[in-house]
């Protein structure tokens, strides 16, 4: 492996991948591994300690989902990011460069085989000299071992060709289904809850005051080319990961806790707690209806 990621480099491109977008551990480890079509990938013992340096320099900060740590690049670590420009603009270069190398030295490698079997064919050859038709035989078979050998790198060589093809396929596909389920889950959660805050202003209780304060953001407003993309103001600080499930587990969790903000400041009366009952049930009845169509 050439010493691409030498003299602070790996840190500088962990800072590049979380300025990305927000990325767990194993996350990172695949990302590099694709940088490198296959050819080399870090360990965790290698990636996760220098994320937790990161992390205890201020310049990545973390929160925890489904078990898992996320990391998400801070203020002072796109600083850094931003400093370091022309570092950055360098190692990509060399990261091309050290996989253009990486492939030489498995082609080395294979034509370094192939010619010691060549030798070794020789050599048999010189040594059963003195009998015409074992050296004959020998040399067929050796031949044909060669020939078998030649096919299977090539036949080697085609199937990694195709699978970094393949590889880079899917995950411009993947990427582009993403960002489709993502519209798709923001567009479909913006309709939801305009729907919850209508039922909510209908009631006139706590929750019906709670409606106008925190999901007056998130009713659908007639559509235009300048806001069409926004997130509801009340989850704006809620990052997208590209993924429609998680997006949508945060959300529920900021509802939950704008609910439980709101009862705790103002109180619950036995009153309250029966209407909240019933809109809450007309509200996951909505939601299933929307996330199992047809059942």
């Amino acid at each position: 492996m050439p010493p691409v990621f030498a003299h602070g480099r790996l840190r500088l491109y962990l800072l590049k991948l979380l300025d990305e977008a927000p990325r767990h551990g194993y996350e990172v480890i695949r990302l590099l591994e694709e940088r490198f079509q296959g050819l080399y990938a870090p360990s965790a013992g290698t990636v996760y300690p220098r994320l937790a340096k990161l992390e205890a320099e201020g310049l990545v900060t973390y929160a925890t989902e489904g078990g898992r740590k996320v990391y998400s690049i801070t203020e002072a670590g796109r600083a850094e990011l931003a400093d370091r420009g022309g570092e950055l603009a360098d190692l990509e270069l060399e990261i091309r460069d050290s996989v253009t190398e990486l492939a030489a030295e498995i082609r080395s490698d294979v034509r370094g085989a192939a010619g010691d079997l060549r030798r070794e064919m020789r050599a048999a050859a010189a040594a059963s000299a003195s009998s015409t038709r074992v050296e004959d035989e020998s040399w067929k078979a050796a031949k044909e071992e060669l020939r078998k050998a030649k096919q299977e790198w090539k036949e080697q060589a085609r199937r990694a060709k195709d699978e970094s093809r393949r590889a880079r396929e899917e995950a411009q596909q993947a990427r582009r289904q993403a960002k489709e389920a993502q519209e798709r889950a923001r567009e479909e959660v913006q309709r939801i809850a305009g729907q919850l805050q209508e039922q909510f202003a209908k009631s006139g209780g706590v929750l019906g005051s709670l409606a106008g304060a925190w999901l007056g953001g998130v009713a659908p407003a007639p559509a235009s080319d300048s806001d069409s993309d926004s997130a509801p103001a009340w989850a704006e600080d809620v990052v997208p990961t590209g993924d429609p499930g998680r997006d949508l587990d945060r959300l529920l969790d900021r509802f939950r806790d704008e609910v439980r903000d709101a009862a705790r400041d103002h109180g619950v009366t036995p009153a309250q707690l029966a209407e909240a009952h019933h809109h809450l049930a007309a509200a996951a009845a909505r939601l299933n209806a929307t996330l199992r169509p047809g059942s």
